[in-house]
């Protein structure tokens, strides 16, 4: 069953559900789906209702068109956004809802990429859990061809995948690389030929959307926390969604599935 289609930031943010997948749209292809302040308002408020809507098991992140995903923040908008600290911190105070709601989103998320994902689109591609690429695809963060630095946060999300031997490589030189460079050093999970894209990505969201929901709550939340600091971790919360699972219809379902040699429809109960 398809959900219409629903519009944000004046169509720049596009959302749906379809068996019981939610897609987000980056759509500003002719700006290589550039993100604006106001896209990520948008993806913020789509990600609230998939967050609430228990038909969707996962989400899909894209780009309109094959340019690109995101090709980074939208560079028009830096001499009246971004134009000294002051300006950066104003930026970041209007961006910090979105990203939070990426970063804190509790269900699988899977960025599907094709084309540029750039500077702060590779910061949203590291914000999601699994990374798919189609060949061709080109990566990178040019903050020191602008002349800035990038947060803590993103550049936690980078070492945290690729190490700090490559994550200085990437920020000093901020080169390009292909998808091919971004499977080796870790900073994706797959590249596949173009046009077999979407089916990966079926196939991929079809498998999330089967499994157990509160398993794959509980086992994102603990994968998380293992990159924290110890003293930001939240054990209880850890445990007591352990808990959830074993105790849960679901859990029992999967069970009874297994013994009488059938797929499991599970509830999220």
């Amino acid at each position: 069953m398809e959900s219409k289609t629903l519009e944000f930031a004046e169509g720049k943010i596009l959302a749906g559900i379809k068996d019981g997948v939610g897609r987000i749209t980056f759509n500003q292809p002719e700006k290589r789906n550039a993100m604006s302040v106001t896209m990520w308002g948008g993806m913020g408020e789509a990600l609230d209702i998939f967050e609430k809507d228990e038909t969707v098991r996962c989400v899909v992140l894209t780009g309109a068109g094959d340019m690109a995903f995101v090709s980074g923040a939208d560079i028009s908008q830096f001499d009246k956004l971004r134009s000294s600290a002051d300006a950066q911190r104003e930026y970041s105070k209007q961006t910090a809802s979105g990203r939070l709601k990426l970063a804190t989103f509790p269900k699988p998320v899977i960025a599907e990429i094709r084309g540029f994902c750039m500077g702060g689109g590779l910061g949203i591609a590291m914000s999601c859990d699994i990374r798919i690429a189609a060949e061709g695809s080109q990566f990178g963060i040019p903050a020191a061809k602008l002349g800035i630095a990038y947060g803590f946060d993103m550049v936690r999300h980078l070492v945290d995948l690729v190490g700090p031997a490559h994550a200085h490589m990437i920020l000093m030189t901020g080169e390009r690389f292909g998808a091919e460079e971004a499977q080796r050093v870790g900073l994706i999970n797959k590249v596949v030929p173009a046009a077999a894209l979407s089916e990966e990505i079926g196939t991929l969201t079809a498998t999330l959307a089967r499994n157990a929901p509160l398993s794959l709550y509980a086992n994102k939340r603990t994968v998380q926390a293992v990159l924290q600091d110890r003293a930001d971790r939240d054990m209880t919360a850890l445990n007591a969604a352990m808990a959830a699972c074993f105790d849960s219809a679901d859990y029992q379902e999967g069970r009874r599935a297994f013994m009488e040699k059938r797929k499991p429809a599970f509830q999220g109960r």
